[in-house]
């Protein structure tokens, strides 16, 4: 871990950045104590999309869009 004062951290803030997305954990201190650790945030795996792939996935019966028989007296 990679401890810097706050005062130095001001200065360096963009560095420190850099740093933390690389990977490295930066502690800033305060009169020689740490009180803040900057750390990267890791990127989100994106899922492999691609056109047509559920294709045959999804079915829908010839008579989908005929009347319900529970809602016949409610079409009289």
């Amino acid at each position: 871990m990679y401890q810097v004062d706050i005062v130095e951290a001001k200065e360096k803030l963009l560095e420190l950045i850099e740093a933390a997305m690389r990977g490295e954990e930066v502690a800033i201190s305060k009169d020689n104590q740490p009180v803040v650790k900057l750390v990267g945030i890791p990127k989100q795996a994106k899922p492999n999309r691609q056109a047509g792939s559920a294709k045959g996935m999804v079915w829908m019966s010839d008579d989908f869009d005929e009347p319900l028989e529970e809602f016949k007296e409610y079409m009289e």
